[in-house]
Order: structure tokens, then C-alpha cells, then sequence
């Protein structure tokens, strides 16, 4: 019988253990990796996105975010505003849960401040963790960029991030590299990089990283390997393999991150707000 996706509900003693083995605190990021590597998920979970359409977030991932925000609302969790998540004074103390006692118990909670909804597992719903922009621009450069505007794009990126002599090629049969650049550290030491840029809505494979260092080997010191999508753990080891030439990955959400950092096609708008001081007003 096949191994199912585990329910929300179902992940929330795995990440309870995952947040004591990172010693009670992690970032989404870290709680994300240690769930996937106690858990040892199989790559067609790991694989599975929740929405193509919109971004890169894996099924795994976004029922984990429903997981975190259920057990914040149960006061064993809580969160800063940099992203890290850690135990309350009561989740230090508990070492598991029963997942129907949480659903009961916060179900409880929501009902009490909207009692117009029902008792459906969908309510309420997990804290938004990633910006609308990203889904927006994830649309963008999987749907309406051609590939050739999407190489350019990867071109300014590395240019604004200090490579030199950044190039395009593009040639089929080239064993899918892209383009070619020179990274600088302090001015000092260079590195020839090689690089390799997919719009992917899915995931990219082992067999194409290796694919990928096999037409690099002997014509660079390093790999990038650009892509919108995800990258499977499989692929993740073997960028990191020992002994073979290295091979640096950016995901879609990181590609994101660099393109806000450096202000290509995204630019922060900040809103005025207005307080009026009654104080002040009692005081004529």
C-alpha cells in the first residue's frame, strides 16, 4: 500500500521533534529540512508543489505552515517578526500532542470570535508567510517572460551582484549552459563560473545538476545553477557531492530575494500613516 502525503495535523508532532532537535528555536527554512530529513519523506512528497501556478512552495511545505499556525493558536508556538520560530513556556514542556485535541481546542477558540463559520479544518487558515509579490513575479518569469529575456534577466542579476564579463550563449548541445561570468571576491580572487538558468514550475532533478557538471567539468572553477522552481533533495546532495566540482543553487524564492535586494523589477513603496493625537486636541 503507498505511503500518503501526512496531513497537516499529522505534522505537528514531526515538527515538534524537528524544533527540539534544532534546540527549541529555527527559521522556516531550518524547521522545513530537519522535518524532511527525521521524517526521511520519500522525493515524490518532497517533489509535490501545492500550486504550480503561483510559486514554488512545496504540498509539504504549506501544510507545515498550517501546522505552525495551529500550534501557535494551541500556545505551544510563537514567532518573531524575523521569520524564527520557537517553543512558549508550555511547549518546552510538552513533548508531543494529540493533533484531535489541538483541532478540538482551536476550533473552540475560532468559533468564539466567529461564530459564523463551521467546524471545517480549513479555518482558520495558516499566517501568510510568503508576500503576494512573490507570487506575482513567480507568474511573471514562468509565464509571461520568453527564455531569452529570462537569460538576459539572469545576466543583470549576476552583473549587479559583481560578476564580470557575464555572457550569454545559450547554445543548444552545450550541455544546458546558459552563460559564463567571472565572480570577484574583494577585489582579490576570481572564480570562472559557469552558469545554467531554468524556468521551472516543478523541481529540478539530480540527473540534470549532474548533466549540467558533466558539460562544466574542466571549463570553470565553480557551477550556478538559476532556477523558478524548486530543487529535489536528490539534486541538493549532488550540487554538494564530494569530490566533484561544486555547483551553487539558487530556488525561485531566492532568485526573488535578489531581485528585490538589488531593485530589478521590484521596488518598496512605503505608505504613510496618519495618527491623530486626541491628547493633543484636550490640551487647547
Amino acid at each position: 500500500m503507498p505511503i500518503t502525503l501526512p496531513t497537516f495535523d499529522r505534522l505537528m508532532n514531526p515538527l515538534i521533534r524537528a524544533l527540539r532537535a534544532l534546540g527549541g528555536s529555527g527559521s522556516i527554512e531550518e524547521i522545513y529540512d530537519k522535518v524532511v530529513e527525521l521524517e526521511k519523506f520519500p522525493e515524490d512528497f518532497l517533489s509535490q508543489l501545492h500550486d504550480p501556478e503561483k510559486s514554488n512552495q512545496t504540498e509539504v511545505w504549506y501544510r507545515l505552515a498550517w501546522a505552525r499556525s495551529w500550534l501557535k493558536k494551541y500556545g505551544l508556538l510563537e514567532n518573531s517578526a524575523r521569520g524564527v520560530w520557537s517553543f512558549t513556556a508550555t511547549g518546552k514542556e510538552t513533548s508531543d500532542v494529540d493533533p484531535q485535541a489541538v483541532l478540538r481546542s482551536v476550533r473552540a477558540q475560532y468559533r468564539k470570535t466567529s461564530p459564523e463559520h463551521s467546524e471545517d479544518v480549513s479555518v482558520p487558515a495558516p499566517e501568510a508567510e510568503e508576500p503576494t509579490w512573490k507570487e506575482r513575479l513567480h507568474l511573471i518569469l514562468t509565464q509571461k517572460l520568453s527564455p531569452e529575456a529570462f537569460e538576459r534577466l539572469v545576466q543583470r542579476l549576476l552583473r549587479e551582484s559583481g560578476f564580470t564579463q557575464v555572457e550569454v550563449t545559450g547554445r543548444s548541445g552545450d550541455g544546458g549552459i546558459d552563460g559564463r561570468g567571472i565572480a570577484r571576491i574583494h577585489g582579490f580572487m576570481s572564480f570562472h563560473v559557469l552558469f545554467q538558468c531554468k524556468r521551472y514550475k516543478g523541481s529540478v532533478s539530480a540527473s540534470e545538476v549532474r548533466d549540467f557538471r558533466g558539460a562544466m567539468v574542466g571549463r570553470a572553477d565553480k557551477g550556478l545553477f538559476i532556477t523558478t522552481g524548486t530543487f529535489s533533495p536528490a539534486a541538493v546532495r549532488e550540487a554538494t557531492r564530494d569530490g566533484a566540482p561544486p555547483i551553487d543553487l539558487v530556488d525561485g524564492s531566492e532568485l526573488a530575494e535578489k531581485l528585490k535586494d538589488l531593485g530589478l523589477g521590484i521596488r518598496k513603496e512605503l505608505v504613510e500613516v496618519f495618527t491623530v493625537e486626541e491628547e493633543w486636541f484636550h490640551g487647547l
